[in-house]
């Protein structure tokens, strides 16, 4: 972007074309967009890819010739997906979180113009920061998340009950032992994965339920003015209290030493305790439900990674399996009522070592 002489901004740019798989929808994209352009002075020319997701989601950024840009989603997944989006966004914005506008809609074929929240994730942020800067950051996420479980209104949110908690820890032997690593259990491994699997269903339907975002993690959270900015919001469900804390220590892609776990756990159950969420009144206790919370996700997510990798050709996503198996076994080693588990993990260990992943 430069500024012209009249004080406008003008637009040089070559930016290689986005390319679109499907001809029908390029055709549809360029003529929602075309339509809106002029209310909101878009500059055509500077459309270019800002990120995809690991779905079908993609997000573009375009400049305004008056300064600033706008992000543009591309979803071409359900509708209700989109509906979603809208309707939650506007929850994280009426929770007084820094979520971005929607400005222009169309629900039904999946394009939205929203608020750029700017392009530093606070995954990057806090992989190049300081001890002293991480910990500014780590605590600004703490206040937003005790902020949107205390003022988000959960009761439009879907419910994170059995059924889902279910289908979601089932994702782990259907695509990462079966498919990626083409292990069988045996009825004995059967029967000792229902017991451990319906212990941590059972502890996540046992705690206060608040609004969940359901990925509270540093690649969703953005380094704003007004920290943190809140993104990918659109499966936000009402369900228990530890889940975002759990994503947010044990993450998809960065891992922190037990010590800077603890420090920011207790910062949060401090904290949430003074604004009155019904956390646990111990913190071991509290800490006990984080961790089986942490486990259920981490079993989902190395059934996900799997899944992109199989399913959907992505399979950059699997790399990270080491972070969740390391995450899997030390909770299931501390804990007596899951250590069967380990029975289960160390072999698809050995497997994944195997198999050339470095732990």
């Amino acid at each position: 972007m430069t500024a012209s002489p009249s004080g406008t901004a003008s637009v040089a740019v070559s930016l290689p074309p986005i390319a679109w798989a499907d001809t029908e929808r390029e055709r549809a994209f360029g003529h929602w967009f075309d339509e809106l352009a002029p209310r909101h002075h878009l500059a055509r020319a500077s459309l270019h890819l800002a990120s995809a997701d690991a779905s079908s989601r993609r997000y573009f950024r375009v400049a305004s010739l008056d300064g600033g840009s706008f992000i543009v989603m591309d979803s071409p997944a359900a509708e209700d997906s989109v509906a979603a989006f809208v309707h939650i966004g506007g929850l994280i914005r009426g929770a007084g979180l820094n979520g971005p506008r929607v400005l222009e809609q169309d629900v039904h074929q999946g394009f939205l113009l929203l608020d750029d929240l700017g392009d530093t994730q606070y995954l990057a942020a806090l992989r190049q920061a300081d001890p002293a800067g991480a910990d500014a950051l780590m605590r600004d996420a703490i206040g937003a998340l005790i902020q949107w479980q205390l003022k988000g209104d959960c009761s439009t949110l879907p419910p994170y009950d059995d059924a889902l908690l279910r289908r979601e820890v089932q994702l782990f032997p259907d695509w990462c032992v079966a498919r990626e690593f083409g292990v069988t259990w045996t009825a004995r491994e059967q029967e000792t994965w229902r017991t451990v699997s319906q212990r941590l269903i059972d502890s996540a339907l046992a705690q206060p339920q608040v609004a969940v975002h359901r990925d509270w993690m540093p690649r969703n959270l953005m380094v704003c003015a007004r920290n943190p900015g809140v993104l990918d919001f659109q499966d936000a469900v009402r369900g228990p209290i530890s889940y975002d804390l759990a994503s947010m220590l044990r993450d998809a892609f960065l891992s922190w030493d037990e010590e800077h776990e603890l420090d920011w756990a207790v910062r949060y159950w401090q904290e949430a305790r003074h604004a009155g969420l019904p956390v646990d009144a111990d913190f071991g206790e509290f800490w006990r439900q984080t961790e089986w919370m942490g486990l259920q996700r981490h079993l989902k997510i190395l059934g996900i990674f799997c899944r992109l990798k199989h399913r959907d050709g992505k399979p950059h996503y699997s790399e990270d399996l080491p972070r969740f198996f390391n995450y899997a076994t030390k909770v299931a080693n501390r804990y007596g009522p899951l250590r069967s588990l380990l029975n289960l993990l160390e072999p698809l260990t050995g497997a994944a070592v195997q198999a050339g992943y470095t732990f």
